[in-house]
C-alpha cells in the first residue's frame, strides 16, 4: 500500500511545536540549583569554603559525559548495521535523544521532589534508545518523537514508583532502563506488525562496512558501561563496587558469546551479530546488583549467563518471536536488553535477599521489593507499549510502506553516487 512519506510540513511543525513548548515549560519550572547559582559565591565566603571542588558537579560530570557518549555515539552506531539505514540509525537516535533529554529534565523534576540531574535524564533517554532498536527502519521520525514524548513520561512514573515509593535498588537500571525499554519497544513493534515486511527483507541484511560501523557503537558502549552502572551510586565504595562488578561481568560476556557463537556455527566461524550485541549483555545483567555485595566472581557468573543467553536468543529466539508471535525486533533488543534485564532484576533481588539485614532491611524484605519492582516494570512496559502502539498506528504519521522499510532514501537526501547502493531505487510516495 502506497503511503505519503513527505514530511515537509509534519516534521518541521512537530519539531518546532515541541521545542517551543520546552522553552515555555523550562521558563516556568526550571531553575538553577542553589549550589549552582551565582549567589552561592557569597554563601561560600560566609561559610569559609575556599574551593569549588566541594560541588557535586566535579564528581558527577565525568560519569555524565561517559553516559552521554553511550547514548549518542554508542547506541547510534550500534544500530548502523543495516546496509542502507545508517543515516536513520544515527540521525534519528540523535533527534529523539535531543528531545528526550529536555522532556526528561522536566518530567523527572516534577516527580523527584522538583530536583533533577542530567545523568538521570540521559538514563531515561537510554531507555528510549533501547525501544528504538526494535522499531529501527520501520517508523518515521514523527512517530519516534511521539513515542519519545510518551515513553519518557511512562519511564519517569515507573522510576518514581520503584525508586522513591518502593525504595528499590537499581543503580545500573536493569529494571527501570533495560527491562522497561525493551518490553515497551517490543510491545510497540508487536502492535505495529507489518504483514508484508518480507518485501524489504533484502535491506534488513548488513554489508561489511555497516557491520564495522556497528562495532564502533559496541566498543564505545562496552568501554563506558562501568560508568553507566556506577554513575548515580554513592561516592566511594559503592561506586567502586559498581564499576568493578560491571567490568568483570562485561569481560565474561565477551568470552562466553565468542565461544557459543563459534560452537553453534557448523564451521566454527563467528557471527558479527553476536559479537556486536551479546558481548554487552553482561553490562545489562549486572546493572541492578552492580553496587551490591555481588563479589567479583559473582559478577563473572552473571556475565557468563548473560552472554550465553543473549547469543542463544539471537540464534533461536528471535526467529521464533517473528514467525510465531509477530514481533519484528530489528536490533534484537529482546536478547541484549530484555532477557538480560529481567535476569539482572532477579540477580538484584537474590543478592538483596541474602544480604545482611542491617544493609538491605529485615528478613529479606528488600528482595521482595526488588522482585515486585521487576514485575511492575514489565507491567508498565506492556500496558504502555500497547497504548502508544495504538497511537502510532494512525495513518498520518508519514510511515513508509512495508516494501520501503530500512532505506534512508525515504526520509534522507542520499547521494546518487554512493557505490554501496544498488542500481535499483526503491519506490515511495513523495
Amino acid at each position: 500500500m502506497a503511503r505519503n512519506t513527505n514530511l515537509r510540513w509534519r516534521l518541521p511543525l512537530i519539531c518546532l511545536l515541541l521545542q517551543v513548548t520546552m522553552v515555555v515549560l523550562f521558563g516556568v519550572f526550571v531553575r538553577y540549583h542553589p549550589d549552582a547559582d551565582a549567589s552561592w559565591r557569597e554563601e561560600k565566603k560566609r561559610k569559609n569554603i575556599s574551593s569549588d571542588l566541594e560541588n557535586e558537579f566535579y564528581y558527577r560530570y565525568p560519569s555524565f559525559q561517559d553516559v552521554h557518549v553511550m547514548v549518542f555515539v554508542g547506541f547510534g552506531f550500534l544500530m548502523t548495521f543495516l546496509q542502507r539505514y545508517g543515516f536513520g540509525a544515527v540521525g534519528f537516535n540523535f533527534l529523539l535523544a535531543a528531545f528526550g533529554i529536555q522532556w526528561a529534565v522536566l518530567v523527572q523534576g516534577w516527580f523527584h521532589h522538583l530536583d533533577s540531574h542530567l545523568i538521570n535524564a540521559d538514563f531515561c533517554v537510554a531507555s528510549v534508545c533501547v525501544a528504538f532498536g526494535a522499531l529501527l527502519g520501520k517508523v518515521s521520525p514523527v512517530q519516534l518523537l511521539i513515542m519519545t514524548l510518551f515513553q519518557v513520561t511512562l519511564f519517569t512514573v515507573n522510576e518514581y514508583i520503584l525508586l522513591d515509593l518502593l525504595e528499590v535498588k537499581d543503580a545500573g537500571g536493569s529494571m527501570t532502563i533495560h527491562t522497561f525499554g525493551a518490553y515497551f519497544g517490543l510491545t510497540v513493534t508487536w502492535i505495529l506488525y507489518r504483514r508484508n515486511l518480507e518485501q524489504s527483507k533484502q535491506r534488513q541484511t548488513s554489508v561489511y562496512h555497516s557491520d564495522l560501523f556497528a562495532m564502533i557503537g559496541t566498543l564505545f558502549l562496552w568501554m563506558y558501561w562501568p560508568s553507566f552502572n556506577s554513575a548515580i551510586s554513592s561516592h566511594g565504595d559503592a561506586q567502586h563496587r559498581a564499576a568493578l562488578n560491571t567490568y568483570c561481568s562485561l569481560a565474561a560476556s565477551v568470552l562466553t558469546s565468542v565461544a557459543l557463537s563459534s560452537a553453534l556455527h557448523k564451521k566454527g566461524k563467528l557471527d558479527m551479530v553476536h559479537i556486536q550485541n551479546a558481548t554487552l549483555a553482561g553490562g545489562v545483567g549486572v546493572g541492578t546488583a552492580a553496587e551490591m555485595m555481588l563479589t567479583p566472581y559473582g559478577a563473572l557468573i552473571v556475565g557468563f549467563f548473560c552472554g550465553s543467553i543473549s547469543t542463544l536468543g539471537f540464534m533461536f529466539l528471535s526467529p521464533f518471536l517473528e514467525s510465531r508471535l509477530r514481533i519484528q525486533d530489528t536490533c534484537g533488543i529482546h536478547n541484549l536488553h530484555g532477557i538480560p534485564g529481567v535476569l539482572g532484576g532477579i540477580v538484584g533481588a537474590v543478592t538483596a535477599a541474602f544480604a545482611r539485614p542491617d544493609i538491605y532491611g529485615q528478613h529479606g524484605s528488600q528482595g521482595k521489593f526488588q522482585m515486585f519492582g521487576l514485575l511492575l516494570s514489565l507491567a508498565m512496559a506492556l500496558v504502555g507499549g500497547i497504548m502508544v502502539g495504538l497511537i502510532l498506528r494512525l495513518p498520518f504519521w508519514g510511515q513508509a510502506a512495508d516494501e520501503n522499510c530500512f532505506d534512508d532514501e525515504v526520509y534522507w537526501e542520499v547521494s546518487s553516487t554512493d557505490p554501496s547502493r544498488d542500481s535499483g531505487t526503491p519506490t515511495h510516495t513523495a
